[in-house]
């Protein structure tokens, strides 16, 4: 007699990867890896990786060279990838490796969107590929320190997501202007977030990132915008001898630039006062 085929275990395999997915979208996870998958299925690297390529637009791979898949759910079939946010912090769980929400992707949560930004930016350890799936592009900024930096969790966000706190998201800004598109687009985007600044939070930024040069820089492009205890937290940290720095690193030192003596600064930009 004939076995049932129900009974056949290749049988009772089919569609466990669209049942894995649907299960992981139920529970909020808009990510998995192919280890994990493997795991719970029993499957092979080759079986589990051809069931996921029958999943039609379903699961899409972060990238060609990792085993890393993001779900799509039906309404961001057009995107072709969930939002980046949806999913940094199980990538880099995967990775094994820390991360941030950080420059203007953290200014744009915090409520200052001066201009529109179409790529997000994480701060991790290491040089990373800018990762580009469907209409999501992520693009990395690599700090050494990055475990000195104060973060927290994103507010309100759908899944986990760590992000610098207000006061460390300014300082990156000015930390890495001259890849922003110059301090002047940069102290566009500090001054709204200056009414969420606290002095205090300032002060342990200062302490613990410990770069005088771009405290001046911040100093300069903060009291500018009219923040003066904020400013005068700044002044209060640096050290009572101050070596000239220009304003824009990228513009570098130039002939006749005045020097605002205050913050010992060589205002190579034109457009800040």
């Amino acid at each position: 007699m004939k076995e049932s085929p129900h009974r056949d275990p290749k049988i009772r395999r089919r569609g466990v990867a669209d049942a894995y997915v649907d299960g992981r979208m139920a529970l909020g996870h808009a990510a998995f890896s192919l280890h994990d998958f493997m795991k719970e299925s029993g499957l092979s690297a080759i079986a589990a990786k051809r069931q996921l390529a029958r999943l039609d637009g379903k699961v899409v791979r972060v990238s060609p060279r990792q085993a890393f898949f993001l779900i799509v759910s039906p309404e961001l079939r057009a995107m072709g990838a969930p939002p980046a946010a949806a999913w940094l912090h199980d990538y880099f769980n995967w990775l094994g490796r820390p991360y941030y929400l950080a420059l203007q992707s953290a200014a744009g949560s915090f409520g200052s969107n001066p201009q529109a930004l179409q790529v997000t930016q994480v701060m991790t350890d290491r040089p990373c590929r800018p990762i580009k799936v469907g209409r999501i592009q992520v693009r990395f900024f690599v700090k050494r320190r990055i475990g000195q930096t104060q973060l927290q969790q994103l507010p309100q966000a759908a899944a986990p997501l760590w992000i610098s706190t207000p006061e460390a998201t300014v300082f990156d800004l000015i930390r890495y202007s001259s890849r922003l598109g110059g301090i002047e687009r940069v102290a566009e985007t500090i001054t709204p977030l200056l009414p969420q600044l606290r002095p205090s939070e300032l002060k342990r930024v200062l302490e613990s990132e410990n770069e005088s040069a771009c405290a001046q820089r911040l100093g300069f492009v903060v009291e500018a915008s009219g923040a003066k205890t904020l400013a005068k937290t700044i002044y209060d940290w640096l050290p009572e001898k101050l070596l000239p720095v220009p304003l824009s690193p990228l513009k570098g030192p130039r002939a006749n630039v005045p020097v605002v003596q205050r913050w010992q600064v060589l205002n190579n930009s034109g457009e800040l006062k």
